[in-house]
C-alpha cells in the first residue's frame, strides 16, 4: 500500500509575523471607555488614531496623531461635544481629518480636525445629523461615494444621510423588527448587509429600501453577531452556535441556503469582530476580552476559509483599531497593524511577511482605495454605482497636503471649527486632481475652469490661485529633474555598451 504526502496549500501569508511594538511605542493613560456597546471603540487613519473614552457628564474620544507616544496628559483636549456617552466613530475614507461620532444622546456628529491634531477642546460639530429616536450605535461611511453616511440606531431605524447638506435622504424603518448588530457595505456601495437580533443575515438596496436576500438563523446562539461584505461579494459572518461556540460561517450571496464554510472557535463569550483587508483577502478576528487576534485568508479553494496563525498576548483587549492600507509601512513588508486597546493603554500591532529583499513587494501590495471618492454624493442617490479608485502603495503613500485637497474638493457644507470663515462649499465641488501630461499649464488651466464651473461660475479667492501657481512651479521644477535625470541614464547606457563591446 502506498501513502501520499500531503500537498501544502500555497500561499504568500502562511507565514505573517505578528508582533507588539515596543512600550516606548504604546501609548499610556488613556482611560478607554467602559461602555457597555460592542463596538472596536477606535477608529485609525494614516494620519490619526481617536478613542473613545470615559468622560464624566457627557461623552468624548481622544485624537492624537499616528506617531504619538508616550503618556497622554489628564488635560490633553478632547471632541467633546456629545452630551451622553459616544458609542462608535469612524474616519471619512475620503478626507483623513474628518471623523464621525454616534452617541446615546440619538445624534451623530461630524468634526473636522485640525492637521497635528487638537489644540483645545472640540465642542462644535462641523454636522449634526438628528433623524433616530434612540441610541444611535453604527456608522458606516460610503466606500466609493463622498459625503454619504449610513447609521443605525436602538430604533432599528436605518438612515443614510448626505452629510455635505445635513440631509436625510433614505430611511429604512420596516427592514429589522429588532436590534441591529451591525451593517457592512458591498465594494460598490450598492448594498449593504446587516445582521439582527432575530438571527437574520438580510442583504438590502438603501436606494430602493427593499430586501433582496435573507437567511435565517445564520448563528443559532443568542449572542450578538457580524457580517461583512467581501470584495468579491461574498458575506462572512461571526456569531454563536447553540452550545455558545464561537463560530465564524462564509455565504456566498446568490444561494444563501447553506453557509460555503463553517468554522468553530471556542467557548469564549467574547463578540468576534472581524476586520477585513480587501487587498489580500484576509479576515483578522478580534474577541472582545480575548488575549488573541486570529486571522484567515479567504480564497476560491476548499474550504475557502484557511487558518493562518494567531498572535497571543497576556492582556485582554477592550477593542481594536484597524489602520487603512495607505498608513502601512510597505517597506518593513507591514500589510495589517492593530491599535490593540487596553484599560490604560493602546499598543500597535504590525502584521508583517518576512522578506529578504529590501524592494518594494508588489505581489503584497496591489493598488489600494485611494482617497479620491469615485462618485459624489448626488451621483450615488442618482442610482450610479462604481468601485473604488485605486493608488500604488509602490515606494510608500504620502497623502496630499490638506490645504491642496481643500482646493480640489469641498469640506461638509457648515463652518468648520479651526475656519473661522463663513460656510464652505456644499458636496458636489469633488474636483479630480490632475493627471501628469505633457503640457502642465493646460492641466492646471483646465483644473481652474473645473473648479470655478463646480462653484457655480464664481471666481475663487487670490489666495487658491497663489496655492495652483506655486502647484504649478512644483510640477515644472520635477519635470526638469526627471528630464535630467533620462538624459544621464542614456549617457550611463551608452558608456556600458561601450565597455561591454570593447571600446573602452
Amino acid at each position: 500500500m502506498s501513502f501520499r504526502r500531503g500537498v501544502v496549500r500555497q500561499s504568500k501569508f502562511r507565514h505573517v509575523f505578528a508582533q507588539a511594538w515596543k512600550t516606548e511605542h504604546c501609548i499610556d493613560d488613556v482611560r478607554v471607555s467602559r461602555v457597555t456597546w460592542d463596538s472596536p471603540l477606535c477608529a485609525v487613519n494614516p494620519k490619526f488614531i481617536a478613542v473613545i473614552i470615559e468622560a464624566g457628564g457627557g461623552g468624548a474620544f481622544l485624537v492624537v496623531p499616528l506617531s504619538k507616544s508616550g503618556r497622554i496628559d489628564q488635560s490633553s483636549p478632547t471632541v467633546c461635544g456629545h452630551a451622553a456617552p459616544v458609542l462608535d466613530i469612524q474616519w471619512s475614507p475620503h478626507d483623513d481629518n474628518i471623523i464621525a461620532s454616534a452617541s446615546e444622546d440619538c445624534t451623530v456628529k461630524l468634526w473636522q480636525i485640525p492637521d497635528g491634531g487638537l489644540t483645545s477642546p472640540l465642542t462644535e460639530a462641523i454636522v449634526t445629523l438628528e433623524g433616530h429616536s434612540k441610541r444611535v450605535g453604527i456608522l458606516a461611511w460610503h466606500p466609493t461615494a463622498f459625503n454619504i453616511l449610513l447609521t443605525a440606531g436602538c430604533d432599528n431605524i436605518i438612515c443614510v444621510w448626505n452629510v455635505g447638506t445635513g440631509e436625510l435622504v433614505y430611511q429604512l424603518t420596516d427592514a429589522h423588527p429588532d436590534l441591529i448588530y451591525n451593517v457592512s457595505w458591498n465594494k460598490d456601495g450598492s448594498a449593504v448587509c446587516t445582521v439582527c437580533k432575530d438571527k437574520a443575515l438580510r442583504v438590502i438596496d438603501p436606494r430602493r429600501g427593499t430586501v433582496l436576500k435573507v437567511r435565517e438563523k445564520v448563528h443559532d446562539g443568542t449572542r450578538p453577531m457580524r457580517a461583512v461584505f467581501l470584495s468579491d461579494g461574498k458575506i462572512l459572518t461571526t456569531g454563536f452556535s447553540r452550545m455558545s461556540e464561537r463560530q465564524m460561517a462564509l455565504w456566498d450571496t446568490k444561494d444563501l441556503s447553506e453557509p460555503m464554510a463553517v468554522q468553530e472557535m471556542d467557548t469564549s463569550n467574547g463578540v468576534l469582530l472581524p476586520f477585513y483587508d480587501p487587498d489580500t483577502n484576509m479576515v483578522y478576528l478580534c474577541g472582545k476580552g480575548d488575549c488573541t487576534i486570529r486571522y484567515f485568508e479567504v480564497t476560491d479553494e476548499s474550504p475557502y476559509v484557511h487558518f493562518l496563525s494567531l498572535y497571543s498576548s497576556k492582556e485582554p483587549q477592550r477593542g481594536a483599531g484597524f489602520l487603512s492600507k495607505r498608513g502601512v509601512d510597505v517597506n518593513k513588508c507591514e500589510i495589517a497593524r492593530f491599535y490593540k486597546l487596553h484599560e490604560r493603554k493602546v499598543e500597535p500591532i504590525s502584521m508583517t511577511v518576512p522578506r529578504k529583499s529590501d524592494l518594494f513587494q508588489g505581489d503584497l501590495y496591489p493598488d489600494t482605495a485611494s482617497l479620491e471618492p469615485a462618485l459624489l454624493a448626488d451621483e450615488w442617490i442618482a442610482g450610479q454605482d462604481a468601485s473604488p479608485l485605486l493608488v500604488s502603495l509602490s515606494g510608500g503613500y504620502s497623502a496630499p497636503p490638506s490645504k491642496h485637497r481643500d482646493t480640489l474638493r469641498s469640506k461638509p457644507k457648515l463652518v468648520s471649527q479651526d475656519s473661522g470663515t463663513g460656510a464652505a462649499s456644499p458636496a458636489t465641488g469633488h474636483v479630480a486632481a490632475p493627471c501628469a501630461d505633457k503640457d502642465t499649464e493646460e492641466e492646471v488651466t483646465q483644473l481652474r475652469v473645473a473648479m470655478r464651473e463646480t462653484d457655480g461660475s464664481i471666481e475663487r479667492p487670490k489666495k487658491e490661485d497663489d496655492v495652483l501657481n506655486e502647484l504649478l512651479a512644483e510640477m515644472k521644477a520635477l519635470r526638469a529633474v526627471v528630464l535630467a535625470q533620462s538624459q544621464r541614464i542614456e549617457l550611463l547606457e551608452r558608456q556600458l555598451a561601450r565597455i561591454a563591446d570593447g571600446d573602452v
